[in-house]
């Protein structure tokens, strides 16, 4: 929504826009681009009436400015029907799909088509640090989208993937999540379907090879190419040149189609790289311009971010809050940092991890770090504890955000690495603990 916003003052609009508890960078981004930022939901903000209201997802039935624009009829939207309406028109649109990466790889594939000159607009779940902005309308036919399979809004339950209509689509991965949502896989299938159905036949779809879930959408029915990407029989592979994923070659149909060399690590964003290259081929784009372009990536806030060092401890931000994301992102950190102690902190926020969807699989997820502390925040509904007893001896579980600080500060040495992972602001965790740290530093 925050983007949506950036895209409409773009475009020339006067926009304002209220939530609860905005916190950086998007709070940031928001006032510098002089969007008003009102904090809750009082009616009065929509007087003078506005020409349009544009509801997210976040907002439902009982909320007071919900409730006064029904009852007074005022002109409403969902942000992605917005986008549509107003800018997507006649655009070729790439979109990135999936349960897990979509962020860092639809900034991957902007990226690529800026540095090949296309001067793309996006609209990005996260804040690109090659361009410091999640969103802009750019200045030619190319849109690259990060297309959310969350439902649109309360009065539009289809996921927010179906109203940009893509040309080109990223299909990473497909696992359960948002259990607030869908009530199984099928449910998630079924949505990822509909969007096969409307990709047109001279469009492409790049799918991974070897994802089972994928496999059953596209056994649904589709009347669109598709180039699989990952595995070592189809059209687009990778071969890693070091463990930790920091140099690797592409391969188009077995021939050498470029080395990318860069700062990210974990062989996942290997994958995600070689289906951003995959669908940027599409738009034109050589593979070996592309591996060209990555060499100059510089990720995504809060994707394994680095925060700081403070005397030889650093400190890392990321976003990572399903058990697939925590290992894969805790994997390529082990293979980075060799045998130097991994210290993993996590706030289990995202409503699949509240309700428990999860709860099974969360401890074998932590396997590469050498200490764990775990958030158990007041309104999840089981007990972390009991769910991780396979990490007793190396986790701790805690009630209060200031004890996990204390802890951290006791226990961390030079040459350790602290990775804080959540979807949120975890209660200011990440800058309270840098403040704590900064008061021992030499």
């Amino acid at each position: 929504m925050g983007g949506v916003a950036i895209l409409a003052r773009e475009l020339g609009h006067t926009v304002s826009g209220s939530d609860t508890n905005v916190y950086p960078p998007m709070s940031t981004l928001l006032e510098n681009h002089g969007i008003h930022l009102i904090e809750g939901y009082d009616p009065g903000q929509l007087v003078p009436v506005p020409d349009v209201v544009v509801i997210g997802n976040a907002l439902s039935r009982g909320n007071a400015c919900v409730e006064y624009v029904l009852n007074n009829g005022l002109y409403y939207q969902s942000g992605p029907q917005w986008l549509h309406d107003h800018l997507l028109q006649g655009q070729h649109v790439l979109a990135v799909s999936g349960t897990h990466g979509k962020t860092t790889t639809a900034a991957m594939l902007a990226w690529i088509l800026e540095e090949a000159g296309m001067q793309p607009g996006f609209l990005i779940g996260g804040v690109p640090a090659n361009f410091d902005v999640s969103a802009r309308k750019g200045a030619n036919q190319f849109f690259v989208v990060e297309a959310d399979e969350y439902d649109t809004a309360f009065f539009d339950k289809r996921s927010k993937f179906i109203h940009y209509q893509p040309r080109t689509l990223i299909i990473n991965n497909i696992e359960f999540d948002h259990a607030d949502i869908f009530a199984d896989i099928a449910s998630i299938r079924r949505e990822f379907h509909h969007l096969v159905r409307i990709i047109p036949d001279h469009g492409l779809i790049v799918a991974r090879q070897g994802d089972a879930e994928i496999e059953q959408v596209l056994a649904m029915g589709c009347w669109t190419p598709v180039e699989f990407f990952g595995a070592t029989d189809c059209r687009w592979q990778v071969t890693p040149l070091t463990e930790d994923g920091r140099e690797f070659e592409i391969l188009l149909d077995a021939e050498p189609g470029g080395i990318v060399r860069w700062d990210l690590i974990g062989r996942h964003n290997m994958y995600n790289a070689l289906a951003a290259i995959a669908a940027a081929s599409h738009a034109g784009v050589a593979t070996g311009e592309s591996c060209t372009a990555l060499a100059g990536f510089k990720s995504v806030k809060r994707r394994m971010e680095l925060l700081a060092e403070i005397n030889g401890i650093r400190v890392y931000d990321d976003f990572a809050h399903h058990p697939t994301e925590i290992q894969s992102t805790l994997q390529g950190l082990r293979h980075h940092v060799g045998e130097q102690r991994i210290i993993a902190v996590m706030e289990p926020r995202s409503n699949s991890m509240l309700r428990g969807v999860h709860k099974e699989s969360l401890a074998a997820a932590f396997a590469d770090a050498n200490y764990i502390m775990l958030f158990q925040p007041a309104a999840i509904q089981w007990n972390i504890s009991d769910e991780t007893r396979a990490l007793s001896g190396k986790r701790e579980v805690f009630t209060r955000t200031a004890d996990i600080i204390e802890r951290l500060v006791e226990v961390s040495q030079a040459g350790d690495h602290i990775i804080i992972m959540s979807n949120g602001g975890f209660e200011g965790l990440h800058q309270r603990l840098l403040d704590r740290l900064s008061l021992y530093a030499e």
